[in-house]
C-alpha cells in the first residue's frame, strides 16, 4: 500500500516568479516588509497593490529548505521520515484573492505553473500538482490546463469564491468540460478569490472567509446539479476537514424532497463523483455513513500551521484503530489515486 499526502503546500519565493515572460516583469511579485500588520508575520508579498502576509501560517515543523522546494532531496527525505510516498502539491499565496487584472493573473499563474513543473521534474513519480489556472482568460485557463497535464499535474485548484462568482457559475463550464476531458481534478481548496468577501471578514479568523465559502460551494454544486453536466469530471474539497458534510448532505436532501425527489443522502458524494479531505479529530465513523468508504482522502497540510495541518496525520490515522484498516487503506491510497489519476 502507498500513503498518498492528498494537501501538501508549497511556499513560493522570489524564484517562483523567474518564469515570467519579460514583459510581464513589471508584474512580478515582489516581498516587502510589513512590521505594522501583525497578521503578515512581518513580511508580504506585494501583488497588483495587494498585500498578502508571507511569513504567517508558517509550519515551523517543516524546514525551510523543504517547504519553499530549494532543496527537493531534503522534502523528499522528509517525506520518508514521515512514510509518506507521494504529495499532491498545492500553492500557498493563491489562498487570498491577489488582482482583479486578466494580464497580472495570467502571468502569476503561468510563471507559477512553470515553477511547479520543474519541482515535479525532479521527482516525477512522488511529487504531483494542481495547476492555478488564469480564470479571467478562458481561453488561456484551458491552454494552461492542457499544458499542466502534459506536465505532471493531476488537479484544477479552485477557491471558495471567484471573484464575483461561485462554482456554479456557467462561466467556469468549459473548465469543468476540459478538466472531465484531461482527467484534471476540480479541487476546491480552503480558500477565497473574492475581494469583497475577503475584506468584509478581514479580521476575522477565516473560518467564514475560507472555510465556510469552500462549504457554501459545495451545496451550490449539488444543489445546481453541475456534476451531472459533466459526468466525466471529479471534485474534491480540501482542507475543510469532512464534519460539515453530513449537515450539508441533510439540507441538500431536505430541498430536494420537498419538490418530490428522493435523496439517499449515502450515495451524493459517489453519484457525483465528489472526494472530501478528512481530518483525523473528525468523528469518523459517523462521517463515513454519508461519504462511503471510497470518497475520503487525507492530507497534512505541510508546510502550513493553522486549524487542518497535522505533520503526522497520515501517520495517526493508520495507529488509532478507530477506522478499520481496510477503509484506512482506501483514505490513503485507493481513494486519493482514484482522484489524482495517479
Amino acid at each position: 500500500m502507498a500513503v498518498i499526502d492528498s494537501d501538501a503546500h508549497v511556499l513560493e519565493t522570489e524564484h517562483t516568479w523567474d518564469y515570467m515572460l519579460e514583459s510581464e516583469r513589471g508584474l512580478k511579485p515582489r516581498i516587502v516588509a510589513t512590521p505594522s500588520d501583525p497578521t503578515s508575520g512581518g513580511e508580504s508579498w506585494l501583488v497588483d497593490g495587494t498585500y498578502i502576509g508571507k511569513a504567517r501560517n508558517v509550519g515551523l515543523d517543516t524546514s525551510r529548505a523543504a517547504r519553499e522546494m530549494e532543496d527537493i532531496k531534503a522534502r523528499l527525505k522528509h517525506m520518508d521520515e514521515l512514510n509518506i510516498d507521494i504529495q499532491v502539491l498545492y500553492p500557498t499565496i493563491f489562498l487570498r484573492p491577489f488582482t482583479r487584472r486578466p494580464e497580472v493573473e495570467l502571468a502569476v499563474t503561468r510563471s507559477y505553473n512553470r515553477w511547479l513543473i520543474d519541482i515535479w521534474k525532479a521527482a516525477p513519480d512522488r511529487l504531483r500538482w494542481v495547476a492555478v489556472l488564469p480564470l479571467l482568460s478562458m481561453d488561456k485557463a484551458i491552454e494552461e490546463a492542457r499544458f499542466a497535464k502534459e506536465n505532471g499535474a493531476c488537479g484544477i485548484f479552485m477557491r471558495g469564491l471567484e471573484g464575483d462568482k461561485h462554482v456554479s457559475d456557467a462561466h467556469f463550464f468549459p473548465i469543468y468540460e476540459e478538466a472531465g476531458r484531461l482527467d484534471l481534478a476540480v479541487c476546491v481548496h480552503s480558500a477565497t478569490g473574492s475581494f469583497v468577501v475577503h475584506d468584509y471578514f478581514l479580521n476575522e479568523c477565516g473560518f467564514n472567509k475560507f472555510k465556510l465559502a469552500v462549504v457554501g460551494s459545495f451545496h451550490s454544486l449539488i444543489f445546481n446539479r453541475i456534476p451531472e453536466k459533466f459526468p466525466q469530471t471529479k471534485w474534491a474539497f480540501i482542507e475543510v476537514s469532512s464534519q460539515w458534510v453530513p449537515y450539508a448532505i441533510h439540507d441538500f436532501a431536505r430541498r430536494f424532497e420537498r419538490s418530490g425527489i428522493k435523496v439517499d443522502k449515502g450515495e451524493v458524494l459517489r453519484k457525483n463523483k465528489i472526494w472530501i479531505t478528512c481530518q483525523t479529530d473528525d468523528d469518523l465513523p459517523y462521517v463515513l455513513k454519508y461519504t462511503g468508504d471510497d470518497m475520503l482522502v487525507i492530507g497534512t497540510d505541510y508546510g502550513h500551521n493553522d486549524t487542518s495541518s497535522e505533520i503526522l496525520a497520515l501517520r495517526k490515522l493508520k495507529e488509532d484503530g478507530i477506522v478499520p484498516t481496510p477503509v484506512v487503506h482506501k483514505i490513503l491510497d485507493d481513494n486519493p489515486r482514484a482522484l489524482y489519476g495517479l
